[in-house]
């Protein structure tokens, strides 16, 4: 699973994520997000209950600091499938103007508040509600390294405590969502981290800018705090104009999709063979691309290829098509023609499919150079091509045709084999021979 998920496409990263925030937790999801949860609520009571702080709770500094958290959280980022918010600039303020162990709760109850909109609007499901204080772990850990260091007054000299603060609250956040990512959809520690990577780079950033924030606000009062509600509106701004773009990007994306799967039904209705083989060569392409490590473009190109690399074959006649027995010389030379066909048909769709239309051109070269239509040899072919080209024939050689019987798997393996170097790249048939075995 977590192959999958290292190559999956950011663009499906993003599309579930927006699925998943306008429906109610299903399967493993509600027990985990709501045991999360409940456990955070616990620790965040017990915090602000039991543990003392030399600072006692002011109503009017509690009520500044939580609106400015609310508007802040308005400055919502995608990112993959998840989101991010500049929070750090009221959440350092917060450990410092308010009594640190009951930070946590604080944020929590900010956090809950900021998200009444999304909830009322439909953009969040209200039965995901109970999700947000599973999302405040990252409050603990900072607030915790303060207490047990004894540097709940703020003094620039404890510098270094308040860098480890920064890194206990990026550790916190981090095994929260490594938890929760593993347990619901399986994601490694290591994928966890590429993912979120980027929200620590947005705190660490915005940090230095809460400390100054926190040392102003306890020098000149703390309606000072309020001075980073402009910043988060221009914030605000930004991460609308980018959800628009993830918006248009995923529509895009969609149509691309949409366009080649079209393409595939038409090829289906005008061969069944033909439109059956391609989607059974798509399965072993992409299980073949996750062996072999491709990136989410790759694999994007890998999917789209083989499900049109015989697109082209709508050009040939049928006659030829359904020849019940070996070409000749000349309807060989038609056939050999519809790579070209296929690239030339994705060259009009144009976008995405341009790129994929390379590919379908060589899906017929060999590795040796023996191929066609230009003779790639080796890593001249592109790798999505040699892919495709080996489970192609894999998957012709294990389905019945017009003109004999599918062979077993064993004998194809071996056939394969055979050709390594050949026909066909020596680690794709590998990875291949890994994942009929397995």
């Amino acid at each position: 699973m977590a192959t999958v998920l290292e190559t999956m496409d950011l663009e499906r990263l993003f599309a579930r994520g927006r699925a998943r925030a306008v429906t109610a937790p299903s399967g493993r999801e509600r027990p985990v997000e709501a045991g999360a949860a409940v456990a955070f609520l616990a620790v965040a009571l017990a915090m602000a209950l039991l543990i003392p702080s030399p600072r006692s709770l002011h109503a009017s500094t509690l009520a500044i600091l939580v609106a400015a958290y609310v508007v802040t959280c308005r400055a919502k980022f995608d990112l993959a499938d998840g989101y991010t918010v500049p929070t750090e600039l009221i959440l350092v303020p917060m450990l410092f103007l308010l009594p640190t162990p009951a930070v946590p709760l604080v944020v929590s109850i900010s956090w809950a508040l900021g998200r009444l909109i999304d909830y009322a609007t439909g953009k969040t499901s209200v039965r995901r509600a109970f999700q947000v204080f599973g999302d405040c772990w990252h409050a603990v850990g900072p607030a915790l390294v303060l207490i047990v260091a004894g540097a709940q007054i703020f003094s620039w000299d404890e510098w270094p405590v308040y860098a480890l603060a920064l890194l206990a609250q990026f550790a916190f956040d981090f095994a929260a969502s490594a938890a929760r990512g593993g347990l619901i959809d399986g994601t490694s520690p290591r994928v966890g981290l590429r993912l979120i990577a980027p929200v620590y780079a947005l705190d660490a950033a915005l940090a230095p800018i809460g400390l100054l924030t926190a040392f102003a606000a306890i020098e000149l009062g703390p309606s000072i705090c309020l001075l980073v509600v402009p910043l988060a509106a221009v914030l605000t701004v930004l991460s609308h104009e980018r959800q628009v773009r993830v918006d248009q990007a995923l529509e895009l994306s969609s149509a691309y999709q949409g366009t080649a799967m079209l393409l595939g039904d038409v090829v289906e209705a005008d061969d069944a063979y033909t439109g059956s083989h391609s989607r059974g060569v798509v399965d072993l392409s992409l299980a073949v691309s996750d062996r072999l490590g491709l990136d989410s473009r790759q694999r994007r190109n890998v999917e789209f290829a083989a499900l049109l690399h015989d697109v082209g074959k709508i050009a040939v006649p049928k006659e030829i098509i359904n020849k019940a027995g070996p070409l000749d010389g000349a309807e060989w030379k038609i056939m050999r023609r519809h790579t070209l066909e296929g690239e030339a048909m994705l060259n009009r769709v144009g976008g995405v499919l341009t790129e994929v239309g390379r590919i379908v051109r060589s899906s017929h070269e060999h590795f040796d150079g023996s191929g066609y239509p230009d003779g790639l040899a080796g890593e001249e072919i592109p790798i999505e091509a040699r892919i495709v080209t080996c489970c192609d024939a894999f998957s012709a050689m294990t389905t019945t045709r017009s003109y004999r019987k599918a062979m077993p798997e064993g004998v194809a393996l071996t056939e394969l084999h055979a050709c390594v170097g050949t026909q066909f790249d020596p680690e794709v048939v590998a990875a291949l021979a890994q994942i009929v075995a397995s």
